[in-house]
Order: structure tokens, then C-alpha cells, then sequence
């Protein structure tokens, strides 16, 4: 990853949450939360209405283990809880919708084990700009978002989508299309929406011919 493209708003320190998952800007990630370090970092932002990071774990295990550090790739999506409930099993459910990406310039780890990170919040490619019209030529890619979030696990998660957005229409196809985690954090790292898309249409074709 080329860190001098990212475009910086200013540092801040977040509490980061890693996953085995890739998140984008307003897409959304049901969690179950069990771990202490997570239930006090989850209570905290529902109290404060703040968020937390979220970053594909590049080493280590989600549960924390004793001797076993938790390394992250650098960038990450800032991520806020908009739904939360007690699921069946006992735990706590949390659904949360990506807001802003950023890139980890430093982190460590606080004595309940708890990832915390020095970030930089990108100037660009964040949920709130300005839309991207979709050109003509896109609408298979908005005809194959529309199928996959028609699926009545994504269709669950209540996603606002503007289909008419190109930067909305490459983050949503990199989560839902069946990609490889490198491949996701690939295109989550891309600042420039159009690259996103013709990534995204490579790939895609690269799928087909694979069958």
C-alpha cells in the first residue's frame, strides 16, 4: 500500500476492533460480543455515541490469547453502532455501519488487552461526499448489487444503498462479492472510486472465465 496517497484530516487515538472481516464506508457488520475488552468498548460508545475502528487482522486470533499479539493491516473503517440486541445464545449482538477509513500510524495494546490506535482519518473516499453519477456503461454492475442485496441476510442488515453513486457501487460490491479477504482490503485501500470499479469489473471478469 502506497501510505503517502492517503490524504490526512489530523491524528486521533481510537480503541480498535480486529477482525477477520473487511469493512467500508456505510456498509454494515453484525458482531456477537462476548470478550470483556469488547463489552466495555461497545457500552462506552453507546454512552458517548463514539465509535471504534475496525481493521482486518493480518496476525493473530479475533479472541485474545495469552502471548499472542494482534497485528492489523493499517488501514481501517471508523465504525459506529447503529443496532444492538441480546441474541438467543446469550450474547450481545451489535450491528455496526462503517463511517470514515484511516490509516494506523501506530498502535498498542491497553492492560485488558484492548487494541488501541494513533490514526489518521482520510481526506477522501469517506461516507458523505459529494455522489459520483453512475455512468450507463455500469448498469450491470448496479443490476448484479441490486441481486446480491436482494439476499435475505444482507437485505436483513438494512443498508441504505444509492445506486446512482459510483463510490457507493464499488464499496458495496467489494463486501458482497465472494473475494478473497487480501482482495477486499485491496480495494479498501484504493482512494480513488473509478480505480475501485475497474479493479471490481477485472475481477469480476476474471470469475467468469474462471466459472
Amino acid at each position: 500500500m502506497e501510505t503517502d496517497s492517503i490524504t490526512r484530516r489530523g491524528a486521533e487515538t481510537i480503541a480498535l476492533f480486529p477482525l477477520k472481516s473487511v469493512l467500508f464506508p456505510g456498509g454494515r457488520l453484525p458482531l456477537q460480543i462476548f470478550e470483556q475488552r469488547y463489552l466495555n468498548l461497545v457500552s462506552h460508545a453507546l454512552k458517548t455515541d463514539t465509535g471504534f475502528g475496525v481493521c482486518l487482522l493480518k496476525d493473530g486470533d479475533e479472541v485474545a490469547k495469552v502471548g499472542v499479539k494482534q497485528q492489523v493491516h493499517r488501514v481501517g473503517t471508523y465504525a459506529k453502532v447503529v443496532d444492538w440486541d441480546q441474541l438467543p445464545n446469550g450474547l450481545l449482538g451489535v450491528t455496526v455501519e462503517g463511517r470514515h477509513k484511516f490509516l494506523v500510524q501506530e498502535c498498542w495494546s491497553e492492560k485488558d488487552q484492548l487494541l488501541m490506535g494513533s490514526v489518521d482519518f482520510c481526506g477522501v473516499d469517506f461516507q458523505g461526499e459529494e455522489p459520483i453519477p453512475v455512468d450507463d456503461e455500469h448498469e450491470v454492475l448496479v443490476g448484479l448489487l441490486q441481486q446480491l442485496v436482494s439476499h435475505p441476510v444482507i437485505s436483513k442488515l438494512g443498508m441504505s444503498i444509492d445506486y446512482g453513486d459510483l463510490r457507493q457501487l464499488g464499496w458495496r460490491l467489494s463486501e458482497l462479492i465472494p473475494l478473497s479477504l487480501e482482495h477486499k482490503q485491496r480495494l479498501l485501500e484504493l482512494q480513488d472510486p473509478h480505480e475501485r470499479i475497474r479493479e471490481l469489473e477485472a475481477l469480476i471478469e476474471t470469475m467468469i472465465q474462471d466459472g
